[in-house]
């Protein structure tokens, strides 16, 4: 059990170490030789790279974003199928129970580590991409879904922030639409919640009707997404 439990422990802290990789802090410095954090909304995600880079390296970063929590789930996935293969899981363990949750571990990880890198001193993003890519290798179902429910409103009202909240707090209703297991629904909630509370600013903006649609500046250099 103690060489199960181990595993378990290095595949966590994996997720978290591909949920920090700083992509978007990468890309600043190759391309312009900024720190991303200083520019913009001081975020390194997708959205501030957009704005501050352009459309290819925000693109870029999108995709490389989403596919570290594609990475982290899909690592949870080859663990469950290389330790029964090499007799590293006790008898004790019961698979099907043990896989979704260590599955929304990791996730949860991944999405921790995108918006408090280690390598960037806990700073980060605030983990929309990553979640979707977590979501697509939990339930492909579910993560078009939320994908969908962010396309819609960012159609309806331009703001990249109320789509990515919007599509937070579908996501553990569509777990629970979709018949997922209760692990996945607890992920919905858990992520969904961490996700809003890194939009706090945002939320603020938008009540306050000050929140900028896409191509427009931001008043402040606070942030309007990661």
């Amino acid at each position: 059990m103690a060489i199960w439990l181990g595993l378990c422990g290095v595949a966590l802290v994996v997720a978290y170490l591909l949920g920090s990789f700083p992509t978007g802090y990468i890309a600043g410095k190759l391309l312009k030789g900024i720190d991303i954090r200083e520019v913009g909304s001081g975020s390194t995600g997708a959205t501030n790279v957009l704005r501050t880079l352009g459309k290819g390296p925000g693109a870029f970063v999108l995709v490389i974003d989403c596919l570290k929590g594609v990475l982290a789930i899909a690592l949870i996935y080859w663990l469950f199928s290389f330790a029964p293969a090499q007799n590293l899981i006790p008898s004790t363990v019961d698979i099907p129970i043990w896989q979704p949750w260590m599955i929304t571990l990791s996730g949860l990880f991944a999405i921790l580590g995108h918006s408090k890198s280690i390598f960037l001193g806990f700073s980060g993003g605030k983990s929309v991409a990553t979640s979707l890519g977590i979501l697509l290798a939990m339930n492909w179902q579910v993560g078009l879904a939320t994908a969908g429910v962010f396309a819609l409103f960012i159609a309806i009202s331009r703001i990249v922030s109320l789509s990515s909240i919007s599509g937070a707090i579908a996501v553990p209703i569509l777990m629970v639409i979709l018949q997922q297991p209760l692990p996945y629904i607890l992920f919905g909630v858990a992520g969904g919640l961490y996700v809003i509370l890194r939009h706090r600013t945002n939320i603020e903006r938008l009540l306050a009707g000050m929140e900028p649609k896409i191509g427009q500046k931001l008043a402040t250099d606070e942030a309007v997404d990661g």
